[in-house]
């Protein structure tokens, strides 16, 4: 099965790599832009067919390895 695990800062944690962007994109004429916050995608195959099995191993993958909960905040898609 197709794994996706999105990682975003949490709300409220200060993402100096977004706010780069954001004045970046504003200098470049892009002036609606606001809130810009920068990611990471982990996309992966797993072996077997039992999504619920799945979705337990990959949330401990990201509680131990793929995301720091203290400051982050992670989502599964399992496909």
């Amino acid at each position: 099965m197709k794994v996706r695990v999105d990682v975003m800062l949490k709300a409220g944690v200060l993402d100096p790599q977004g706010k780069a962007v954001e004045h970046a994109l504003a200098g470049l004429g892009f002036k609606g832009v606001s809130n810009v916050r920068i990611g990471k995608t982990i996309q992966f195959e797993a072996a077997g067919n039992d999504e619920a099995k799945i979705k337990s191993e990959v949330t401990q993958m990201a509680e131990k390895l793929l995301a720091n909960t203290v400051i982050e905040d992670y989502k599964i898609t399992i496909n």
